[in-house]
């Protein structure tokens, strides 16, 4: 199977470890990736919003299956123009896909399909916005609308702060507060059958604590020892199957990763938001513990032959990542550093077949000299696996300690509660 993977971030360095690691994958492609991709899959450019090119990529390379990663893509349509093309693709259409490109739109979703979800309001004026803060008062969450790169909500108990950010969106939705722990659940589905994943959970703010501002993730792990069995079979009967359910029912059936982002709240499980695709930095976790080689699987999904696919198989074990992030993440962040300690890094435990501890790279390029630069907010995600978490998590340190960024953040607290409980 020839297989291209559509994105540069280290989500899809992370599916592209998995493919590169699948027998049936005889070619891998990247468009347009980064220098640590370029380890595993052969990279080209394109402008990965242009699904044309994107197209006329995939056919060129006589593509068997395109991956298409970010939600950006998604949105624009990719998807559907690579099957236009007559390839599978692996990714919702660009109506499917609003699920994430409009949060709006998810809450009438949700409605319509009975799944448990925040109370919210949808407002276009200023009037409204006040109306909404009043309505729930502090803690305020407040969501653009649109995309927003994992920076469109903000959750506070100042009201200036909450009203600055809602003004500044064209459309914005402001919820109710969920308390309790948030889980990601991903699962994937054909658009019938639905295949969930194994939880993870990232952390969003930028600081040790949960203290400082929301980021994209900066760091993860899975499994959840913490979390009821029973969890995944709840989130399938009350959100996943409803929700796939009800966007089939509406003619613009889901075919690609639902990505469920739950919060357990005093009440019980509550959908924070949707994703239309694999979450990043969970990912980086999750794939680290699946042992079904994943190629089959997202061409299942893609042909509508999920039904077929037998139960996955998981390692016993944990993962945890953790999220080296570039000076003045999550703001503007400062580029073109050099990375040392990557050529240790990337070889720790190469005489393995498959290392307990790795570097997916997110932000990177090379300079002119070939040297790893940092090209982005998040630069590394720093992987590892172990016999349980607290094992897990000490290689991922000791892996990170090992790597020089200069002025570089990371969180010390990763997993730190679920390794010790």
């Amino acid at each position: 199977m020839k297989v291209l993977v559509i994105g540069g971030g280290a989500r899809e360095h992370a599916l592209c470890r998995s493919l590169s690691l699948d027998p049936d994958v005889t070619a891998l492609h990247c468009a347009p990736g980064n220098a640590g991709i370029a380890e595993v899959a052969e990279l080209h450019a394109v402008d990965a919003l242009d699904g044309a090119a994107v197209a006329e990529l995939a056919a060129s390379l006589r593509a068997d299956l395109v991956v298409v990663g970010p939600e950006a893509p998604l949105v624009a349509g990719v998807a559907d123009a690579v099957r236009e093309r007559g390839i599978p693709a692996f990714g919702p259409s660009a109506q499917a896909a609003q699920l994430e490109g409009s949060k709006a739109f998810a809450k009438d979703v949700m409605a319509a399909a009975g799944v448990p979800t925040a109370r919210a309001y949808v407002c276009t004026t200023p009037a409204e916005i006040d109306e909404a803060l009043d309505a729930f008062g502090a803690p305020y969450v407040v969501k653009d609308d649109g995309l927003a790169a994992g920076k469109g909500v903000v959750v506070t108990s100042d009201l200036a702060v909450a009203r600055e950010h809602a003004l500044a969106c064209e459309r914005v939705v402001i919820e109710e507060f969920l308390d309790g722990p948030e889980v990601s659940l991903f699962a994937i589905t054909d658009g019938e059958t639905v295949l969930p994943l194994s939880p993870a959970q990232d952390f969003k703010r930028a600081l040790d604590g949960d203290e400082g501002p929301n980021t994209g993730g900066m760091g993860a792990y899975s499994p959840l020892p913490w979390a009821d069995p029973k969890l995944v079979d709840e989130v399938m009967e009350t959100v996943l199957r409803p929700t796939v359910d009800e966007l089939r029912r509406r003619g613009t059936p889901f075919s690609g990763l639902l990505y469920a982002g739950l919060a357990i709240t005093s009440r019980g499980v509550r959908v924070i938001e949707f994703n239309a695709r694999f979450g990043d930095p969970e990912t980086q976790v999750v794939l680290a513990r699946l042992k079904t080689p994943l190629a089959s699987v997202l061409l299942n999904a893609s042909t509508g032959n999920l039904a077929a696919e037998p139960p996955l198989r998981w390692s016993d074990g944990a993962a945890v990542t953790v999220v080296i992030a570039s000076h003045n993440y999550p703001g503007t962040p400062r580029t073109g550093d050099v990375i040392e300690g990557l050529p240790e890094a990337s070889g720790a435990g190469a005489s393995e077949k498959a290392p307990k501890a790795y570097v997916l790279h997110a932000g990177t390029a090379l300079d002119a000299d070939g040297r790893v630069v940092s090209a982005g907010g998040r630069v590394l995600s720093v992987t590892a696996t172990g016999a349980d978490l607290a094992t897990a998590r000490g290689r991922a340190y000791e892996l990170v300690s090992r790597i020089r960024l200069d002025g570089s953040h990371h969180r010390t607290d990763i997993a730190a509660k679920a390794a010790s409980a």
